[in-house]
């Protein structure tokens, strides 16, 4: 599909903690939707390790005190979708206005116009994904508590295998969608931190993870940079989607509402703690 060429404002930034990551996205949002600030790419990563879980997902999903013992953080999303924990990985967010067309229409329709960028991406780093449509099952897993445990519908998948794990939320005039890229790690290293009845059900879980989830680095059989999966995002997002990306700052104002959100809302129990 050819798009009227659009500049759009990309944005990389610093690894943050996990309610900074999110409390950043949700700000982009609420200004770029009242067309305050362009229409803009983000790419981040995580710092410390975090274990983010979907905007309806009960907290009583996490096991707190092995979480503790790790030293990761948590947080809840303003998008739905399961669990992830966000490390070795990078993450994606597009935020626009409900009326810029790559993202118009509905959270399908919009998806599958993103991830024509994000698998041009991939397929310049020379991994053979592709995104296929899912057909239910009754043993789905859809009680899993891990978001790379379950296939959604045309996720990006090698070999079957889901690579990239994105959800999307749509208000204020706008849409965000963010996803996780897993570089390298053993994606099994979530399950630790997740509350299971007992051991065999946690060994359970991590065996059908691995089984229905992949990194780059398995792919591949090497290891790239965070660097180098973000100069093919940005070249994909450019070519795909007819967009020029012109490099950014984030405003005063988003700035100002990032500080709130985080203190008063991503950091706050009433919010992490609302299921």
């Amino acid at each position: 599909m050819n798009y009227p060429r659009q500049r759009w404002r990309l944005l990389v930034t610093p690894a943050l903690p996990g309610a900074r990551n999110m409390a950043t996205d949700e700000a982009m949002l609420e200004t770029i939707a009242n067309h305050h600030s362009l229409p803009t790419l983000r790419l981040y990563s995580w710092e410390p390790a975090c274990l983010s879980i979907g905007y309806a997902q009960p907290c009583a999903d996490i096991d707190i005190q092995r979480l503790s013992e790790q030293g990761w953080n948590w947080v809840r999303r303003p998008t739905g979708g399961r669990a992830i924990l966000h490390t070795d990985e990078l993450t994606y967010s597009v935020i626009a206005p409900l009326a810029e067309p790559r993202v118009a229409g509905g959270v399908l329709e919009s998806y599958q116009r993103l991830s024509r960028a994000l698998l041009t991406a991939l397929h310049a780093l020379n991994i053979p994904a592709e995104a296929q449509p899912i057909r239910t099952t009754g043993d789905s897993q859809a009680n899993a508590a891990v978001c790379f445990e379950v296939p959604s519908n045309y996720e990006i998948v090698v070999n079957g295998k889901k690579l990239i794990g994105s959800a999307q939320a749509r208000r204020k005039n706008g849409v965000l969608q963010h996803g996780s890229l897993p570089l390298w790690g053993n994606l099994r290293r979530i399950t630790d931190v997740l509350y299971y009845s007992n051991e065999q059900d946690r060994n359970a879980s991590a065996m059908r993870l691995l089984s229905h989830a992949t990194t780059v680095e398995t792919v591949l059989g090497y290891r790239i940079s965070w660097e180098m999966a973000a100069q093919a995002l940005i070249d994909s997002f450019q070519s795909e989607l007819d967009l020029e990306l012109v490099r950014g700052e984030l405003s005063g104002e988003e700035n100002y509402i990032t500080e709130e959100l985080t203190r008063n809302k991503y950091s706050h129990p009433a919010w992490l703690e609302r299921l």
